[in-house]
């Protein structure tokens, strides 16, 4: 199967609401003009989660016609910067925190008997339809999949720094542009009858999942989020290769194309080894070197099985009330 591996800057996003309309029109403009002021932010709103990802693409790869001197200008990273407290004090509010990070990672590796999250519903009696919307919805995160955590790497020091480029160069392929784990996801929409283009489904994922790619941006960008970063990460790394090994099943179950196997078998094999570096290597050095960050990365797991908690609700409400999880007039 052949994919492009071009990636064409997107359109703006169509806004959803005042906020994410403002920072699209600012965006249509030349940078310096003014922005507006934040009253009242509703921070697991369609409307800031669109408006935050617009201001954090500018840092990956920006949109057509957008003037690229738009990622630093001061006026509108204030602005982003209000967004961000908002979400970063909403997360924190909904989980409890605290400096017990042994048995925080002690529960990533247990699996319950009876999984209850998506990829158990995908396998035991999930619809084709249901498989293609979960694509749509991942694809926002898996076009950028490790991205968010190369930020961190000039932040490591020694033994945890090496260790998690080794899982990084993993997941950008082991230095095969063909293997990068995001060309594998593109070739996996193309083999679902889906569309391969990077962010081409932006308009069609809600809130759930813009806030779970929110949070790897926010976390990534601030050198004060480290910890966290790297609590995320490893709660990918140690809990997905379940999860991935269950949807390899559905896939083969729903007789699919083996391009959509080939990605999450690829994640079984991958992720397994990359549960002990994370925590072997990467946190039991960074935390002997920085006990501090402890709470941080408590934080970053937390959060992360939160976001994923919220997005598996969104999509079994929808589901059980036998409509789409995707926004209205999403064209899939």
């Amino acid at each position: 199967m052949t994919v492009t591996t071009d990636i064409r800057p997107r359109p703006l996003p169509h806004p959803r609401g005042t906020l994410s309309e403002a920072v699209v029109g600012l965006l249509r403009g030349i940078p310096g003009k003014p922005v507006p002021k934040t009253r009242s932010l509703d921070p697991y709103s369609d409307d800031l989660q669109l408006a935050l990802h617009t201001c954090y693409e500018l840092h990956y790869h920006g949109f057509a016609a957008v003037d690229p001197e738009w990622e630093w200008d001061p006026g509108l990273l204030t602005l982003r910067a209000a967004m961000e407290t908002a979400f970063l004090d909403a997360m924190r509010a909904e989980v409890s925190g605290g400096d017990d990070l042994e048995s925080e990672l002690d529960e990533l590796l247990v699996t319950p008997i009876e999984s209850t999250g998506p990829s158990r519903f995908l396998r035991d009696e999930g619809e084709w339809w249901h498989m293609r919307e979960y694509f749509v919805h991942r694809s926002i995160y898996h076009h950028k999949e490790a991205d968010p955590y190369a930020w961190v790497i000039p932040r490591l020091r020694g033994r945890a720094k090496a260790a998690l480029v080794a899982v990084e160069f993993d997941e950008f392929g082991g230095g095969r542009g063909e293997r990068i784990h995001a060309r594998l996801f593109a070739e996996l929409m193309a083999g679902a009858g889906l569309d391969a283009e990077y962010l081409h489904y932006l308009d069609a994922v809600p809130e759930p999942m813009l806030s779970l790619v929110n949070m790897m941006s926010l976390f990534g960008l601030h050198r004060s989020l480290r910890g966290a970063l790297v609590g995320h990460f490893a709660t990918v790394e140690i809990s997905s290769s379940p999860a991935s090994s269950r949807l390899v099943d559905a896939l083969r179950r729903l007789e699919a194309d083996p391009a959509c196997v080939r990605f999450y078998q690829e994640h079984v094999e991958a992720d397994a080894v990359h549960e002990q570096l994370m925590r072997t290597d990467v946190i039991g050095d960074l935390i002997a070197h920085e006990p501090a960050l402890t709470e941080s990365m408590v934080l970053g797991i937390q959060v992360t099985n939160m976001l994923e908690d919220r997005f598996a609700d969104h999509i079994f409400d929808a589901w059980r009330a036998g409509r789409s999880s995707l926004l209205p007039g999403a064209d899939v």
